[in-house]
């Protein structure tokens, strides 16, 4: 699997790091998969910023993740998935202009970095504006909601 990487958002992290929570197991398998499979992960800068709101950047598993900066590639991909987003605004049942942008420099990190072939998250809210642009023919990485299982995802056995 050399070559192949993760983007994780900022909601993986929320819930990876919260041991009570009832994602943390599913977060924690998707973690230690894909650092057993060599697989890279990476973690926005857009969310570390969204992170550091509540918590704190040393919290963060920084030594297993490669930082991704947010550059004007990547501007300028999210630029056009925007328009796509707003130009279908209306089909989405999303008011949140914040979540749109956010959601679309995200995406626009994992579509321009051909490496990233996944995209974690636990935001289900995010996965209607996934759909619409991958309907659109605009995204090349799949989309994980962390409430997948690994296995299905992966097919792995669930030992």
């Amino acid at each position: 699997m050399k070559d192949k990487a993760v983007l994780l958002d900022t909601s993986f992290f929320i819930r990876f790091l919260d041991e009570s929570g009832p994602l943390f197991i599913s977060a924690d398998k998707y973690f230690r998969y894909f650092l057993d499979n060599k697989i890279t992960m990476f973690i926005s800068t857009i969310s570390i910023a969204e992170y550091c709101v509540r918590g704190v950047i040393d919290e963060l598993p920084l030594r297993n993740l490669k930082i991704l900066p947010f550059n004007h590639e990547h501007g300028i991909q999210a630029g056009k998935f925007a328009r796509i987003i707003f130009d279908n605004k209306n089909n989405l049942a999303l008011d949140d202009r914040k979540v749109i942008s956010a959601d679309a420099k995200l995406f626009a990190q994992a579509h321009v970095e051909k490496a990233v072939q996944y995209y974690v998250t636990s935001d289900s809210r995010s996965e209607s504006i996934y759909n619409l642009l991958k309907q659109s023919g605009q995204v090349h990485f799949q989309f994980i909601p962390l409430t997948q299982p690994l296995s299905e995802t992966f097919g792995t056995l669930d030992l």
